[in-house]
């Protein structure tokens, strides 16, 4: 690894971090540059997803007044949270290489199309969302799913929880981004530990300089990020996609 490539993956991270605390979809940055700098997939993700845990919790607390009063709810979709990001983690090892390499262009359409639609969802979620529900077993199932999604990798995993969030919990939308970023990060967490406890292939130096950006990223997001206009988050967000699915399809 350059100077230079160590550089990009390291402001990657501080992207990714700020990114993730706002909105979700930080993958989308960093991903992309570990393919460039050369990494394989597989390594790339396992690596990214070690590295984003810092992020997540820097994120979290910089959320801590939002989450306030949440306490229960956090700790009953942690549950699915944990379950999810394991199973998979464990999905991403036994699957070969060549199965993430087809499936995660698709991924990533999929999670910049939710990037785009998103203020047509949020209007919808918050027309058809049900008053004095605070969810129940389909909530626990949708995040559970996220996690499937997020352990396995896990760009736009934030938008699809805040999605499920938003359609079952009647509650502000910085509230339940609050909570997201704790599910996402719960996510990153167990399924980074899986990657470390099964002995995968982890790129160390690669993660460690995502894992400094993102900790930095997440208190800049939580702290900075709300004023940006996502308009323009969304389109640094999608071009940087755009290459990312150019690059595995090449």
């Amino acid at each position: 690894m350059t100077e230079l490539e160590a550089l990009a993956i390291l402001a990657a991270g501080v992207g990714a971090g700020t990114i993730n605390a706002v909105v979700g979809s930080g993958t989308l940055i960093t991903f992309p540059v570990l393919l460039a700098v050369g990494y394989p997939p597989v390594v790339a993700n396992v690596s990214n997803t070690v590295g984003l845990v810092p992020g997540s919790v820097s994120g979290s607390i910089g959320y801590r007044r939002e989450l306030a009063g949440q306490g229960r709810r956090a700790a009953r979709l942690s549950i699915a949270s944990v379950l999810g990001g394991i199973t998979g983690a464990l999905l991403l090892l036994e699957l070969p290489a060549s199965a993430f390499e087809a499936i995660v262009p698709a991924f990533i359409g999929i999670a910049l199309a939710l990037i785009v639609l998103q203020p047509w969802l949020s209007r919808r979620l918050g027309r058809h969302r049900p008053e004095g529900h605070h969810g129940g077993p389909l909530v626990a199932a949708g995040v559970y799913g996220a996690g499937v999604y997020g352990g396995y990798f896990g760009a736009a995993q934030g938008i699809l929880v805040i999605s499920i969030l938003g359609l079952a919990l009647p509650d502000d939308l910085q509230r339940l981004n609050a909570l997201k970023n704790v599910l996402t990060g719960l996510v990153n967490l167990v399924a980074g530990l899986v990657f470390i406890v099964v002995a995968a292939e982890i790129a160390w130096g690669a993660a460690l300089l995502i894992a400094a950006g993102s900790l930095v990223g997440g208190v800049l997001g939580s702290r900075y990020g709300r004023r940006l206009p996502p308009q323009a988050l969304r389109a640094v967000i999608v071009v940087v996609g755009v290459v990312a699915i150019a690059d595995l399809l090449s």
